[in-house]
């Protein structure tokens, strides 16, 4: 294993005091200006926040938006706790491995085991941080509504969007530079892995169990608008909440860990590969310092461009009635990635210029390499707004199939966007990664082995590289999706004296503009937060690709053994390719499972609890208990998937290293198209119904039922299953480096048959939670409702016969009679001579 006690973990940091930048700028004294601009950035979100906060709110609507926040943060300290009984699993393994097998001692285990904590740590802050500031900047976007002006509709979401996106990048490289500058080198590789596992074990939960959440909430209140012909957030309603603090628990708090996970398992992979990539010391030490000082000038990047488009902004729309909320996102995503490339380069020759005597031109080939994965982060989010925007072919095109044949078209036409989708993106990402790889091969096998390995790890870097614009684009929508909800739960409308109450603050309220702006920009929000899915995700793959080689190197000796294995003729390695498929399809259907099931159970309890008359909103309560339900299904859903997805990892990393291998390489790759398909499908379904909405004023009628369902199918999909691929491909990879480094120490020992019998035994504990996310996660109804357990029918009966046999909405399902318009809450369906059934309908067996 490298040739190291301890593998990663004994990876030893190159001295950094040599280094010197054009100019004879020491490089540590250009790493200590890094951090101080974290620190700036640090700075940044805590002024914001403080702004955001001081933003004038009607009290109507700070009262919602506070109980949001409540609700949120009983989300999260339940989450803490879970995290931390995650956690104890995961350093159980590395006391084993590090302590009891590698011997390095307790205060290196300890260091392992803290920075593991700490990596964990900082996932779960920067999600605490993100809940805080949308749910401050939720009701602040709607009351700024009131005035029918559209501009604040969009700087609001937008800086608090950019402060989240600065904290998480700014904490996590801070986090990383404290380790470079001011702990002991001999301890860094101990640092960084631990960090690393840490950080993905945080991310993975809050992602996996966010999603879950986010969607039985979304799910259980959509459903309401169909069998109760209810409006979009009725205060009346007791989902609603759910849904809105499912928003953040899915929609923020899930991306903010995700973001900040991935930001940091990318740079301890680049770390790694240059510690055992790059044989010559000070040409380690002075890669590692242009890493570093280029994620600090690209946070500056980021700042500058937010800034200047920002100003521009606000001139073009100062005095503007009307606003395509997607033009700003836009034109602030590519002014990033061009400042961003600009700036990269100006970095790459100050620091690089010094290696050009052993490497020609290294400053400028690493700078187009990295430019490659910035320029993804442009192309990346026009690519999805081909396919999700709300003025997109695509969604057009989902709209009229849902106009032409219901829900059944509808999904349909979801899914041939998701899967164009997963064509074009693919190839673009390998276009970019085929540059990257080119660039590669112009001499830097002069100062490293695999140089094209590199190059993929720099391509994902530069994904990552206006990260702060990334996140704040992706945290628009979870706000503007909240101010729509804010703003009809507050009930500000149906409130005694308020328009002269406004007018005395100086608003002139304009209460039918306030509402569709509010509309619109919810569709621009649902487009972006689609823009960043496939950013990270192809962060993850090809970033794993870094990481894996990490792997690769320390079962071949630096490349120099067993080459032969890494071959579609080692039967292990085929073997490993395939099983990492089943892996990620039996994924998907887990999370969607756990969706289903907690979907069923809030939807039960809404309709048993929900009063439409003699109420005007629902009890705290009852909204409470809904949260509650979410979050218990959410929870029970992530332990499932954590343990099967824990012992898979370390089951197949006994079953044969190069088998291994192949199964990481496998679920990278049907990963990324599975998450990418799923993504943008959802993404398609979402907007469809928000034209539906917003462009043909179509709520309540047969069309707009067809995309709801539509919208409730892709809910897992875009928000639960694809997003939560990323963290668990990370998480494996990872944690893998550590299980296969164990398997191999102990087959070094002599102790090949307790390998193979622990093998056997972690994949069996593996299928048995494998087996347990479906059977144990099923919903509790038998296939009629004479025989249901739980007394009640499951998505059928939810206008149909209840517990005491009465019928209290609209709608009979008779077979033979009449036909049915698509879509129909009302209407009769005819089906033959089959069991017939409506959503809406009463059930009835016929003859």
């Amino acid at each position: 294993m490298d040739g190291s006690h301890g593998g990663e973990a004994n990876l030893v940091l190159p001295d950094l005091g040599g280094v010197e930048l054009m100019g004879g700028v020491p490089g540590r004294l250009a790493l200590a200006v890094a951090l101080v601009l974290c620190l700036a950035g640090l700075a940044f979100g805590a002024v914001v926040l403080a702004q955001l906060r001081r933003l004038p709110v009607h009290r109507s609507m700070g009262e919602v938006a506070d109980l949001i926040y409540a609700t949120c943060r009983t989300y999260l300290l339940r989450q803490g706790r879970f995290l931390l009984l995650l956690w104890v699993f995961i350093a159980t393994v590395i006391v084993a491995y590090y302590g009891a097998l590698m011997s390095l001692g307790a205060a290196r285990v300890l260091v392992v085991v803290g920075f593991s904590l700490l990596g964990m740590a900082g996932s779960y802050a920067v999600a605490w941080f993100g809940i805080r500031v949308n749910t401050y900047a939720n009701a602040r976007t709607a009351y700024a509504a009131l005035d029918g002006k559209p501009l604040p509709l969009h700087r609001i979401p937008l800086r608090a969007g950019m402060s989240i996106g600065m904290v998480l990048i700014s904490l996590e490289l801070a986090l990383m530079l404290v380790i470079l500058l001011f702990l002991p080198p001999e301890v860094a590789g101990a640092c960084f892995i631990g960090f690393a596992v840490g950080e993905s074990l945080g991310a993975a939960a809050l992602r996996i169990a966010g999603g879950i959440f986010t969607k039985i909430a979304d799910i259980g209140s959509d459903l309401m608008k169909i069998v109760l012909k209810i409006k979009e957030d009725d205060a009346r309603n007791p989902g609603v909440i759910a849904d809105c603090t499912g928003d953040n628990a899915g929609d923020s708090v899930g991306p903010s860990a995700d973001g900040f996970e991935t930001y940091g398992v990318t740079g301890v992979a680049l770390i790694t590969f240059i510690l055992l990539g790059v044989h010559e010391p000070a040409v380690q030490a002075t890669l590692l310092v242009w890493v570093f000082v280029v994620r600090a000038v690209m946070l500056v990047a980021s700042a500058v461009s937010y800034t200047v488009n920002d100003w521009w902004v606000s001139r073009r729309y100062a005095a503007a009635v009307r606003m395509d909320f997607e033009k700003p996102l836009t034109s602030l995503v590519w002014l990033t990635s061009v400042v961003s490339i600009v700036l990269t380069f100006a970095t790459s020759w100050a620091c690089l210029a010094s290696l050009d005597g052993a490497a020609p031109g290294t400053w400028w080939h690493l700078a187009t390499i990295v430019s490659c994965g910035t320029l993804a982060g442009a192309l990346i989010p026009e690519l999805v707004k081909v396919f999700t925007s709300t003025s997109s072919r695509h969604v057009r095109e989902v709209v009229r199939s849902s106009r032409a044949g219901g829900a059944s078209l509808t999904i349909l036409s979801g899914q041939v966007a998701g899967s164009f989708s997963a064509y074009w993106l693919g190839i673009v990402i390998v276009a970019l990664m085929a540059v990257g790889y080119g660039v590669s091969t112009l001499g830097l096998d002069a100062l490293m082995v695999a140089p094209a390995v590199f190059a993929f790890g720099l391509v994902a870097f530069g994904f990552l590289g206006m990260g702060p614009v990334t996140i704040a684009v992706d945290s628009y929508g979870p706000v503007t999706d909240n101010a729509q909800s804010v703003y009809e739960l507050s009930l500000i409308e149906e409130i005694d004296g308020i328009e002269d109450e406004l007018r005395a603050a100086g608003v002139d309220v304009q209460w039918d503009r306030a509402k569709q702006m509010l509309e619109e920009n919810d569709g621009a929000g649902n487009t972006f937060k689609a823009t960043a899915k496939p950013v990270l995700i192809g962060t993850a793959v090809v970033g794993a690709t870094t990481m894996i080689f990490s792997i690769v190197m320390a079962l071949t000796s630096g490349l120099t053994e067993n080459m032969a294995n890494l071959s579609l003729l080692h039967p292990p390695f085929l073997l490993g390719l395939i099983t990492g498929g089943a892996m990620i399809f039996w994924f998907t259907g887990a999370s969607i499972q756990a969706v289903t099931t907690g979907a069923h159970r809030a939807v039960e309890f809404i309709r048993d609890t929900i009063r439409l008359d003699g109420s005007s909103r629902a009890s705290t309560e009852d909204s409470r208990r809904v949260v509650d339900i979410c979050t218990q299904y959410a929870q029970r859903g992530m332990l499932t998937i954590f343990l099967a997805v824990f012992f898979a990892t370390l089951g197949f990393a006994f079953v044969e290293p190069y088998f291994f291998i192949g199964y990481l390489v496998s679920i990278a790759v049907f990963g990324l198209y599975q998450a990418i398909s799923m993504a943008n499908a959802g993404g398609a379904w979402d907007n469809a119904k928000k034209v539906v909405e917003v462009d043909l004023h179509a709520k309540g009628t047969a069309l707009h039922d067809a995309t709801i369902i539509g919208d409730t199918v892709g809910d897992p999909y875009k928000d639960t299953s694809s997003v939560a691929l990323n963290p668990v491909i990370k998480f494996t990879t990872l944690f893998g480096l550590l299980a296969v480094e164990l398997a191999v120490s102990l087959q070094g020992d002599g102790l090949g048959v307790l390998v193979h019998v622990l093998a056997a035994v972690f994949v069996l504990a593996s299928m048995v939670f494998v087996y347990r996310s479906f059977y144990a996660m099923r919903i509790g109804t038998s296939l009629t409702d004479e025989d249901d357990e739980d007394g009640a029918g499951a998505f059928g009966a939810l206008a149909g016969e209840t517990r005491d046999g009465e019928r209290p909405f609209a709608g009979e399902v008779r077979p033979g009679e009449g036909r049915a318009e698509v879509g129909s809450p009302s209407g009769t369906v005819s089906t033959g001579d089959d069991v017939t059934g409506s959503l809406t309908g009463t059930i009835e067996r016929s003859r």
